[in-house]
Order: structure tokens, then sequence, then C-alpha cells
């Protein structure tokens, strides 16, 4: 990394309770149990961040992503305090995307209007489906009718850049269901929307309990009809499961694709640091349980695992990363983001090249229609 071509450093606040689990969750996620600890966990992520900054060298936060979990659990007064004592690390320039992620239950909704002073400018709403049936299948705390009264209170509220989380392949689903699913979302006009399938991930109760799913022809079928209903309603297709209409693509999420650092700070937060020219690239993680996280924040304790990445694994993570976006890469930008020469993956793209799964035209590598569509198999070429 060079003052020439600074890294984009983005921020990562990781909230780890919600107020139940959901059987497909494997995110660090924790069902509420008593009171929750607003003050202390604020205190925590505010000690954890002052020790990341030494890391940071004194590099400005370009987009920060409160996540989880569900943040908008915890009232305007805290995020107030931790955006307080983010304000140092934060790029002065306008239009710095903050965004929170919201579950469309009535008690969060209430507090839109006190997020949305304290400068918070994107919400990115979980809804997951429209459809009660679905969303009791998936164990969600909400009905359709709380998620068209969260995207109501949100635009009341002064938010005009939501987000939508939109799953298909779900338990029971029909394609003229998933159909309807897509066409009630676009209605909602929503700036950007996350579709993605859903995926039986290991440590979850579907994992050990697994429903009844469309077999894969239908959901490929399903996949296709969003996407074609998607495009219909003026939603760009800019990276494997985000929409967007022109202009509101995620910021913060184009830094991860494109290979940008972030700090994580919160219970389980992962990061992912440069330094140095020649640049070397490490990745931190956090304590993952609340208890342990709010007791070891202070010290190093706080660290769960720390590892520099070698080789292999730049050219591997570069490419699961870049190749998601429709608009692939520039070459040079792998050796700017990894420092290895563009000839240690040339024989590989050549090769994906002549099969017809990658396409490099106008000075950029992407994946062609039919790799994209088997990106996991042009990805693990790589590995």
């Amino acid at each position: 990394m060079t003052a020439l071509d600074p890294i984009p450093l983005a921020l990562y606040v990781h909230f780890p309770w919600c107020v139940s689990k959901c059987p497909y969750c494997d995110f660090n996620s924790h069902a509420l149990r008593g009171e929750l600890p607003e003050q202390a966990y604020v205190d925590a992520l505010l000690a954890d961040l002052e020790q990341d900054l030494a890391l940071a060298a004194g590099r400005r936060v370009v987009s920060v992503f409160l996540g989880g979990g569900t943040p908008s659990l915890f009232g305007a007064a805290a995020l107030e305090r931790l955006l307080v004592g983010l304000r140092p690390l934060l790029d002065p320039r306008p239009g710095l995307e903050i965004t929170l992620e919201a579950n469309p239950g009535t008690v969060e909704q209430g507090r839109f209007a006190d997020y949305r002073a304290l400068g918070i400018n994107r919400l990115s709403l979980g809804i997951q489906s429209f459809d009660d049936d679905a969303l009791t299948r998936l164990g969600r705390a909400h009905d359709a009718s709380q998620a068209h009264a969260a995207v109501r209170n949100a635009r009341a509220a002064g938010f005009d850049n939501l987000n939508l989380d939109l799953m298909h392949g779900l338990p029971g689903q029909t394609r003229s269901g998933a159909r309807e699913d897509v066409a009630k979302a676009c209605a909602v006009g929503a700036e950007h929307l996350s579709y993605y399938q859903l995926t039986l991930e290991p440590n979850t109760w579907f994992h050990r309990h697994p429903p009844a799913l469309p077999d894969a022809d239908t959901v490929w079928a399903i996949e296709q009809d969003g996407h074609e209903r998607l495009a219909a309603a003026g939603y760009e297709r800019y990276e494997v499961s985000a929409f967007a209409r022109p202009g509101r693509r995620s910021a913060h999420n184009l830094n991860y694709w494109r290979f940008g650092d972030y700090l994580g700070i919160g219970a389980g937060a992962h990061g992912k640091l440069t330094t140095g020219d020649p640049p070397v690239v490490r990745r931190a993680s956090k304590q993952r349980q609340p208890r342990a996280y709010l007791r070891e924040a202070c010290g190093s304790g706080r660290l769960l695992g720390e590892r520099r990445l070698g080789p292999d694994d730049l050219v591997a993570e570069f490419m699961l990363n870049a190749l998601r976006l429709r608009e692939g890469f520039e070459p040079a930008l792998f050796t700017r983001r990894t420092g290895l020469a563009l000839e240690r993956i040339a024989p590989t793209l050549a090769r994906l090249v002549a099969d017809g799964l990658l396409e490099s035209d106008a000075g950029r590598v992407r994946a062609s229609e039919r790799g994209y569509r088997f990106l996991n198999d042009v990805v693990g070429a790589f590995c």
C-alpha cells in the first residue's frame, strides 16, 4: 500500500443479540435473556475500537455498517454515544454511508426517526418474505403487515435509502409464490434488494432438522424468475445476490468485494487490515460469546484469532470477493490489493477464459454468464 494508492477502510460493528434465534441463522447471534447491557456494550465497543485504531495508522473510515444480530434493539441514546465516539475516525466528506440493520418488529420501528436524526442514512430491513406462512416456517418474529409497516415508518422517518433482505427457495415455496414475493418487494420501492437463496448452514436448527425445500430445478426457476422481475423493475444485479437502483449500490459491501480493508468491532466481529509496502494482509476475529467479549474488550483477550494471509490465501480470497461482482476487476487491482504479481494467476485466468467461464476485455476480468452460474467452480480453480 502506498500513499498514492490508499486502500479504503470501512468499519463493521457487530451487535450479537436478537429477540429470538432464527432456525436458519448461522451468524453470531444470541437470543436475548434478561436486560440488554446497552451501556456496557457500547463501552466495550469503544474500548475495542481504541485498540484497533493503532493498527489503522490514522486512516479514515469510508463507510460504517451496524449489523447483527439486531442492532435496532439498542436505543438511540446508546447508538448516539457510539457514533460520537466514532467521529474522529469518520471520513468528513459528505455522503458517508452509515447503515443500520433492523428487523420489522414493532418495538424497533418507533425508533427510526431517532436513528435518522443521529446521521444513520441507510436502513437494511430483514424482511425475508412478505408471505405470512413462509415467515412462520422461517421462524421469524414478524408478519407481512409488520414488514409493510416497517417500510412506511422508515420512509416517514426520512430514510430514502432502504435495503430489503428477501430469501427464496424457502420451505414449501412454489414458483408462483416466489414470484408474488418478489413482486411485493418491487412494489415497496426500496432502493436496494439483497435477494438470496436459503441454505442449510452447519450449526443451525435447520441443518439438524432439515425442512422440505423446493428441488434444485424449482429453485433455479425461482431464481431466474426473480432476476427477470427485478430487472424489469429497474434493479441492476451488480453482485451475486445484490440488486440496486441506479446510484444506490452498497458502498460498504462494495469495499468487501473489492478486497478493501475493514475494522471489525463487537462480539464475533472480523477485520482485515493491510499494512506496509509491499502489502501485508492480516485478518483478526474477536471473542464470539457476548459475556467473554464484555469481559475482555479492554485487553488483548478480545482477540479470538489473528493471522497473516499467505500468497495462496490472498489469491483465493481476492477471487472469492472480486468475481462476485458482475463488473469483475481490473487486473492491476489484484496486484495493488495483494502485493502479488499478475503472473501468479495468469495461467488460470487464461484457461478459464479459454473454457468460456471468464471474460477478459477492456481492461477487466469478469465471469461470463456461464461462469457466473458456476461461480463456485470458477473461484475454486484459484484455490
